[in-house]
Formats: C-alpha cells, structure tokens, sequence
C-alpha cells in the first residue's frame, strides 16, 4: 500500500536494537517480596517497561517484575503469592483442580465460568538508563511499585507512561479477583508515583494515555477484553475480537467510550488476529502516532509485532493510516543468551516512546519493549520510517 505518510519504506528500523536489562540484573534480595514469606523466588521477567525522559536528560524505564516461586508446585498443590493489608501471602490449590499447560498461569477445572491464577506476582521497578538507553545508570529499588489496594493483588502489571501538561500519567494493569482493571499513576518528577484510583473496570487491558489534550479532552486507547465477541456480516473487512477502542475524559479519572470501532483485526490477515494499544500516542504534523501489537496465533501464546497507525490530530478515532508490515518483530538472537530462562517465544511487547537524544540518537525514536516476557528490549527507529524526521 502507498501511503503518504511513508517518506523511506527502506529504512532500516533497528539502527540500535538490544537487550539492556532482564531477570539476572535484579537483585532478589532487594525485592519487595524478599523475607515476606518462607519460600524460595525467583524473576521470571523483566519486560514490558514504561518509558520517559527524566527532566535531567537520562531515560526512566518502570520495569514489569515478574516474580514466581522456584518450587511452585509442592505436595500435590500448585501455589502462587498473593498480597493482602500490606502482606504477602501463599495460596495453594489441588494440581487435579488445576490445569498447568501454559507456563503464566493456571487455569480452574470446573465451575460455571473460567477462572484462572497466576504463576507469578508482578511489581513495577524503575530503572535509569542513559540518554540513548544504552547504559543502566541506576536501578531505583527505593522506589519500587507494589500492590495498594485489594484490587491489585495479584500484582500490578505493564505499565503505560504519558507525559500530559506538566507531569506524567502511567496506567497499569491490576490483576485480581474482583476486577482485571486499569489504575492510574500521577509523577511530577518521573520517580515518585501516587495511586490515585482503579480507572477502568473488569475486564480492560492495554489502556494508553495520548501524550496531549485534544479540545480539552484527554484521550486514551483501551482494550476490552471477554469471552464472546458478535460477528461482523459476512463479506466484512473485520475480523471479531480482541481490539482497540477510544474512550475520553475530562480529568483523566472518568473516562466515557468513543462510539465506533477503533484498530480492528483485519478479516484477511492472520497476524493480527488480535490487538492492543502499545506506546502513549504521540502528536506529529500529520496526526496521532500510535503504536500497537498484532497476535498471530501459534501454539498456547502466540506470535506479537508492534505495528503503527496514524490517528487523525482531532478525531483520533478516525484512523488515517495503517502500517502493513510490522515495525518490530521477535529477535530470536537477542534472547539466545537468556535461552535457560525462557519460558515463551515469538514476543515483542512494545510499551514506550521517547524522542531520541539529539546527541546520542538524533532522528530517531527510542522504542522499549519487553522481548519474550523475558528482558526490556531498546530499539532506536529512524523517524523518517513514520514519514517525518521532526
């Protein structure tokens, strides 16, 4: 497809493309959880970060822990963590109760509806990186993110980072019994965060703050999620599922749905079977940069690429153009010194953007994304692939 806002189809989106932190740079003794139980853990992952430019000029990623225990099953029963009042606590379920396929989570035999557990806990930590990324300069272990509230208690996951007026506002997934939700974060400065409420409710995922008010408005892309999706008429250019829809809000606390589809999976194309939001859209000349991820189905987990839109500058519910071809896909060799620690494949989870240092990546984005639910993967993409080099 032709397309106007494509200046270099040719150019190459990994000019600077590594793994810069993962499982074995966290120190398990300066976990949150270290001490709180009587149980042996250890870091699945470290991926999934949010990302900004501190005002000193260095770059802040908030880090997704994932944090399991090195013998979850013990005598016949499957066990994960869970916080409560400011604890953390070990349940255990019967393996025969349980159906352990898939190495994120267990799923609940029986009862009406499905119902699932996670294999581990997950808690945000910042991580400062150089100003092109490159280098960790500090990991702020002082500040760690953990689970507040009951409706956080299975941990606190894949945080979303927007610079809005004159802070910065991060979603996160919340993971518990009584909703699968978005809260949200307030920062002045980057490295100190306040909760300030559950945002949207059972079950949304994936929901990202633009980088900007449009009519005094914030807007944000959500993602929800269910077990029943209606069928578009035969013939339809769609595909039912998972997708991307729009919401607005006048405080970024109450947020109202956009009427009308958003990104939606393509009726001809597999790779995209499902969606999500990816970065914080970002304000260019031509409209709303958005990123976002494709699954193609394979095996349990599936195939994910980033993938990118323009979203029109005052109605970004109207989408102007988007890429057919990913902008990311898995690195296999990245990850193949981690190899003993992967537990999943074929996953590149893009979750931040930064404009590049004029210095040390000029014309250029800096992209963070997790790589296999493994580590946090940066990327420095040339600007001119988005047909701009502002």
């Amino acid at each position: 497809m032709n397309s106007p806002f494509v200046a270099d189809r040719q150019a190459s989106p990994h000019a600077v493309d590594r793994l810069v932190f993962g499982p074995r740079d966290v120190e398990l003794s300066r976990s949150p959880l270290a001490g709180r139980f009587d149980a042996e853990t250890c870091i699945l992952g470290a991926f999934n970060p949010g990302l900004l430019r501190l005002p000193g000029g260095n770059l802040m990623m908030m880090v997704r822990i994932a944090e399991a225990l090195v013998e979850p099953i013990v005598d016949g029963h499957a066990r994960t963590i869970r916080w409560e009042d400011g604890t953390f606590r070990l349940d255990q379920w019967p393996l025969d109760q349980v159906d352990t396929s898939d190495p994120r989570k267990f799923e609940m035999r029986g009862g009406a509806w499905r119902s699932m557990a996670l294999t581990s806990l997950s808690w945000l930590l910042p991580v400062e990186l150089s100003p092109d990324g490159l280098e960790v300069q500090a990991v702020h272990y002082d500040r760690a993110i953990i689970p507040q509230a009951s409706w956080q208690c299975y941990g606190v996951e894949d945080p979303r980072i927007s610079r809005v007026d004159d802070g910065w506002l991060m979603t996160v997934c919340c993971v518990s019994p009584q909703h699968h939700g978005t809260a949200l974060y307030a920062s002045a400065n980057g490295l100190d965060w306040q909760l300030l409420d559950l945002v949207l409710d059972h079950q949304n995922k994936d929901m990202v703050i633009f980088e900007g008010r449009i009519a005094a408005r914030y807007w944000a892309l959500t993602r929800p999620i269910g077990e029943h999706y209606f069928a578009w008429p035969p013939g339809a250019p769609w595909r039912s599922g998972p997708s991307i829809n729009m919401a607005t809000s006048p405080d970024t606390l109450h947020w109202k749905p956009v009427a009308g589809a958003g990104i939606r999976p393509r009726a001809d194309r597999l790779d995209t079977v499902r969606v999500g939001g990816g970065t914080p859209p970002i304000r260019m000349d031509k409209g709303w940069l958005a990123l976002w991820h494709g699954v193609e189905p394979k095996e349990i987990v599936g195939i994910y690429r980033t993938y990118w839109s323009i979203l029109d500058a005052d109605d970004p519910a109207r989408i102007l153009y988007t890429s057919d071809q990913p902008i990311l896909e898995p690195h296999a060799e990245l990850t193949r010194p981690l190899e003993d620690l992967m537990y999943v494949h074929d996953v590149v989870f893009t979750t931040g953007l930064a404009d590049g240092d004029p210095v040390a990546a000029p014309g250029h984005y800096i992209l963070a994304s997790g790589e296999a639910d493994l580590a946090c993967r940066i990327t420095h993409v040339p600007k001119s692939l988005f047909g701009t080099a502002d």
